[in-house]
């Protein structure tokens, strides 16, 4: 047998959440900034639409990592939690779900 100890089902269960949390909220918090980088950026639709698209893929690869670097996968969902929550507030103040 070798030294190290064994992986457990929590710890397996607590990288998968990480995963997922990565995953699916890292995409929201994306597509909910690249709604509202479209609508409030003062270019024309195409360029507004391609620039908040460009931002939101750095934004999605800032959550990913804040996500494995949390210390607890409530904080981690927390953090994307209260950013979605924001970036959503601005779409809606921006007129996006109208």
């Amino acid at each position: 047998m070798s030294g190290r100890p064994a992986i457990g089902l929590v710890d397996r269960l607590g990288v998968a959440g990480r995963v997922a949390l990565a995953a699916f909220g890292g995409y929201a918090v994306a597509a909910l900034a690249a709604a509202l980088l479209a609508l409030s950026l003062p270019l024309p639709r195409s360029e507004a639409v391609s620039a908040g698209t460009l931002g939101s893929f750095a934004l999605m690869a800032a959550a990913v990592v804040w996500v494995f670097a949390a210390r607890t996968l409530a904080r981690a969902a927390l953090g994307l939690g209260v950013v979605a929550a924001g970036l959503g507030g601005g779409v809606w103040l921006a007129g996006g779900f109208a």
